[in-house]
């Protein structure tokens, strides 16, 4: 192995042979001596180690069999090409290789050439060395899996809808990667006081049952300090407690990461191995990248349940509005035939008949107020916002409530000196009213029932508004805060999460409908303002409405309003209502109000030739949908062209008609809602022609 032309230096007594041996057998690289026809006459440990034959079956072997199957011709031609001319070729000089091992795996590797006919061999020596163990390269191949298992796991949050497949896929996958020994996810509870595992490749002892959130814990730990954990060795640990189950499994390190929702910390993602000192910053920044995605794909399961309840709204809200329409007809037709047969002399005398007719009074007025809560909830309801003195609407509410309710309810009020506030009397008291009932539900044996109000510059930054409403309030004027607070057993999270969703409902079969705090929610949007709910289970719940503050010259107005509620005499009015029926009632009751000149008619394509007669009409009264035809809309706006001093009322028990019409309808336009009763057509009459 040795030439005369280069001579070994060494101590006398050292034999040449022994220390050349000695080299080839101590390399760290694997060397292979190849000759010219490709085969391997002579094989180093390290070569047997590296490529994983037996050093019996290297020799002899072609090196073609080392070569991956893709790029085997491409080798053979170059072996063939550099047997004609060898030269030496020293490592990192090519691209990038790779070796195929006996079990077909493969490895980057670098090789060396080394043509030994200068020393008298037909021989090449290759040196192989394995690049995946520099350090740099070994970080590299490491990054590049940690992408690969990522890149995996979020084609499964993609692929699959679902939050629960999710996360039974991540300990598994975090286990693989990661090549340790157990992996779990821990998830909080709605108390936030236990932590239970929702999925994991090991069930240990400590993983099985829920384990108390306490700093003194590992998982508690974490949790508290809401930061990444890295446990070198359990045994070894002072920060906190291991758990005796985890050295009893084995267990000697481990990585611990949060998960958040929004923002919130709601579970831990935890990895184990048996050798300390096994995770470092690489394997921290793995596992905190599979919690960032987790926490996406909660967001978005989150934002996809919002919008999907969102379409729910909407299309109860369709399917109410529609309802409402042929619903309040009828019921404007029974409401006002019975308020005339009330008042007929013939019957005004007989108590009996007097009796059945306030019977069937009321339950129409049951029947306007379901169809007005569905529509509340979905925010389809009609307003006619006004300003509203608070302290004594509460107060009023207040006395109403110590009469009616439990009498072990203590009620207070504790109103400070606040401006006005704009919004619909009767809705909002009805609002109060149902947050009232809820927390009389909540106080069975009793306990204190608080009303407050105060005003505030701005709705807080963590209360939900409407798309849109202003966060100082209409026109820059504030808002009112309006709270009831009850000491009574208070919601859960996992309740106070669908606090406001319609027809949810924790109380008995029969007792509720779900719909109390869905339309005191949708109202509150609806006005413009703000909705917060805090509770604690056990020790009771407040709710606060932020209702905006009325501009200053309202509460003059609304005064001005009141004063005046009568119909001036004789007025002439173009009634337009496509239901007989109910155009037999509001004629009745215009008849009743002193109207001199009543003239009816069931399209607007029949009231163009009235508006055109000569007869001066000084009221439009129109209903918005007139069938198939022309739109009561678009017929005020003909007569307004006609007669620009001529008053209109548009009529509709369609609710989304009447948004629509407040939206694209000049602001003197009066709107009223059926079913009427003749006061409320007077009132808008007044407002109308005022």
């Amino acid at each position: 192995m040795t030439s005369p032309a280069t001579p070994l230096f060494l101590q006398p007594g050292m034999d040449p042979d022994t220390v050349l041996r000695a080299l080839f057998s101590a390399s760290p690289d694997a060397i292979l001596l190849v000759d010219e026809a490709g085969r391997i006459v002579l094989a180093n440990p390290a070569a047997s180690q590296l490529l994983g034959y037996p050093p019996s079956e290297l020799v002899g072997l072609n090196v073609e069999a080392l070569v991956p199957d893709a790029v085997r011709p491409r080798h053979t031609s170059y072996r063939q090409s550099y047997a004609h001319h060898p030269r030496s070729r020293p490592m990192g000089s090519e691209m990038d290789l790779v070796a195929k091992r006996r079990d077909g795996t493969e490895v980057m590797v670098e090789i060396s050439l080394s043509p030994l006919r200068g020393h008298g061999l037909p021989l090449v020596a290759a040196a192989i060395r394995d690049i995946g163990t520099y350090p740099r390269v070994k970080k590299a191949l490491q990054r590049a899996r940690y992408s690969d298992y990522l890149a995996q796991l979020g084609r499964v949050a993609v692929d699959s809808r679902e939050l629960h497949v999710l996360l039974e896929q991540v300990p598994a996958l975090a286990a693989e990667a990661l090549q340790v020994e157990q992996a779990v996810v821990y998830l909080l509870d709605a108390d936030r006081v236990h932590l239970r595992m929702a999925s994991g490749t090991d069930r240990a002892g400590e993983t099985a049952q829920p384990m108390l959130n306490r700093p003194e814990t590992e998982l508690g730990f974490v949790v508290a300090s809401g930061r990444t954990l890295i446990v070198a060795d359990y045994a070894q640990e002072k920060r906190f407690d291991p758990a005796p189950e985890i050295l009893a499994a084995g267990l000697a390190s481990g990585l611990a990461v949060t998960l958040s929702d929004r923002d919130r910390i709601i579970g831990v993602l935890m990895v184990r191995a048996a050798q300390p000192l096994r995770f470092g910053e690489g394997e921290a920044r793995f596992l905190e990248s599979i919690s960032s995605l987790l926490a996406t794909s909660l967001q978005r399961s989150h934002y996809e349940e919002a919008f999907n309840h969102a379409q729910r709204l909407e299309s109860v809200g369709q399917l109410t509005g529609g309802i409402a329409h042929d619903f309040n007809n009828l019921l404007t037709v029974i409401q006002g035939n019975l308020q005339v047969m009330e008042e007929s002399p013939a019957l005004a005398q007989d108590e009996s008949t007097q009796r059945l007719l306030a019977a069937a009074k009321r339950a129409t007025g049951r029947g306007a107020e379901l169809t007005a809560k569905l529509l509340a909830f979905s925010r389809r309801q009609v307003l006619q916002p006004h300003a509203v003195d608070v302290s004594a609407l509460l107060q009023s509410l207040a006395d109403m409530l110590r009469r009616t309710l439990d009498q072990r309810i203590q009620i207070l009020v504790e109103a400070l000196p606040c401006p006005a506030c704009l919004a619909d009397p009767g809705q909002l008291e009805s609002a109060l009213l149902n947050i009232a009932i809820n927390a009389r539900d909540a106080m069975p044996e009793g306990g204190t029932l608080r009303f407050s109000a105060q005003p505030c510059d701005a709705l807080p930054s963590d209360v939900h508004r409407e798309a849109g409403t202003r966060a100082e309030g209409a026109g820059g004027h504030g808002f009112i805060a309006i709270s009831l607070t009850d000491t009574g057993t208070g919601m859960s999270d996992a309740v106070l999460e669908r606090a406001f969703e319609p027809f949810f409902t924790t109380k008995p079969a029969g007792r509720g409908t779900g719909l109390g705090l869905s339309t005191v929610h949708g109202f509150v949007k609806q006005s413009k303002g703000g909705i917060a709910v805090d509770s604690v289970p056990g020790m009771g719940t407040t709710v606060t409405l932020y209702i905006p503050c009325a501009p200053s010259n309202s509460a003059s107005s609304e005064r001005e309003g009141q004063a005046s509620e009568a119909v001036p005499p004789g007025l002439r009015v173009l009634l337009v209502e496509d239901d007989a029926e109910v155009r037999s009632v509001m004629r009745t009751f215009l008849d009743t109000l002193g109207c001199h000149t009543v003239m009816a008619c069931a399209t607007g394509e029949q009231a163009l030739p009235m508006l055109s007669s000569g007869t001066p009409i000084e009221l439009l009264l129109t209903d918005i949908v007139l069938g198939p035809g022309m739109r009561g809309t678009e017929l005020a706006n003909k007569a307004r062209q006609r007669d620009p001093g001529m008053a209109v009322l548009l009529m509709s028990g369609f609710s989304t008609e009447l948004l629509e019409a407040d939206r694209e309808s000049p602001p003197d336009w009066e709107l009223l809602r059926k079913p009427c009763s003749r006061q409320e057509l007077a009132r808008a009459i007044v407002r109308a022609i005022r």
